[in-house]
């Protein structure tokens, strides 16, 4: 290109050069937990609000060991009598909005287990068949095709996880990917789910930063936390790393942080870190009641 007296190129390269220089700081998304309160309103309502990211549909909570696989959606609709299949549509609207939606698998009450590598096998083939892309002529979801599955293990046996994981992942093809995501607890490693993440296959790992004292904030200390997050995102391998919270006081036993803290003492901090992914929150109910992802997504 020849020189001229009116280039604009000195001008066009001003604004790249001030981005290069300002800070390594990344920007991050919101994940919310849904399903577990008939209070907490539809799918499409979350969706709507655009101030989720993800959304994890909560939860298959009985499968594994020859157990035929039950999902509890609180209030919202029974599986058994075929009335969840409403929420095909809204969960294709939710997409349509580029918000990932997932199966979250496991939860704190219910009966699930792999037994065996076999079993690993047979539950992801159940999961593929019945909420991914292959077919079933029981889909308690419709025909929504979810973009992947969330392991939020918190019972039963601790093995075959990184089976199931991997058998997962396999089903992945060109131009459809088989999303992994993961709510392990704040100390490492988290004793149901150490072994698959370290598969390094999972691509969204929200770590519960709550109910667990010596990783999560507490009375004003910021530090517990942080070095947590630290080791974290340093030796485990993931995608991206969440920081996992309570949406309002009730939602957990301890582990809450006041928005105002949150913005302006841990998320400049943790932002810091590549692997940096956003905040989880549980649950959608909690944020209905308590307001937090408006007070915090301005921050994230």
């Amino acid at each position: 290109m020849g020189k001229s007296k009116n280039s604009r190129a000195f001008p066009l390269l001003l604004p790249l050069l001030f981005f290069t220089l300002v800070g390594t700081s990344h920007g991050g998304g919101i994940a919310i937990y849904w399903g577990q309160n008939g209070n907490e309103g539809t799918l499409s309502e979350a969706c709507a609000t655009g101030r989720y990211t993800h959304v994890n549909i909560a939860f298959l909570n009985v499968f594994g060991n020859g157990q035929t696989p039950e999902m509890n959606l609180a209030g919202h609709c029974n599986p058994a009598t075929n009335s969840c299949t409403k929420f095909s549509a809204e969960i294709k609207d939710c997409q349509s909005k580029n918000i990932k939606v997932l199966l979250s698998i496991g939860g704190g009450i219910g009966s699930y287990t792999l037994a065996s590598v076999e079993d690993a096998r047979n539950v992801s083939t159940f999961l593929w068949n019945t909420f991914l892309g292959g077919n079933s002529s029981t889909r308690p979801l419709g025909d929504a095709v979810l973009d992947g599955i969330d392991f939020d293990i918190e019972q039963g046996s601790t093995e075959n996880y990184e089976h199931l994981a991997r058998f997962l992942k396999a089903y992945s093809r060109v131009g459809k990917r088989v999303y992994l995501g993961a709510a392990p607890q704040c100390p490492i490693p988290d004793r149901f789910l150490g072994t698959a993440l370290d598969t390094g296959l999972f691509d969204f790992v929200w770590v519960q930063f709550y109910n667990n004292p010596p990783c999560s904030y507490a009375d004003g200390n910021i530090t517990n936390l942080v070095n947590s997050w630290n080791r974290w995102t340093s030796t485990v391998p993931a995608g991206k790393i969440f920081l996992g919270l309570p949406a309002a006081p009730a939602a957990a036993g301890s582990g809450f942080i006041p928005a105002d803290v949150l913005t302006s003492q841990i998320l400049p901090v943790i932002k810091e870190s590549p692997k940096y992914g956003g905040v989880m929150l549980w649950s959608r109910f909690f944020d209905v009641e308590n307001g937090y992802s408006t007070s915090i997504i301005g921050s994230v």
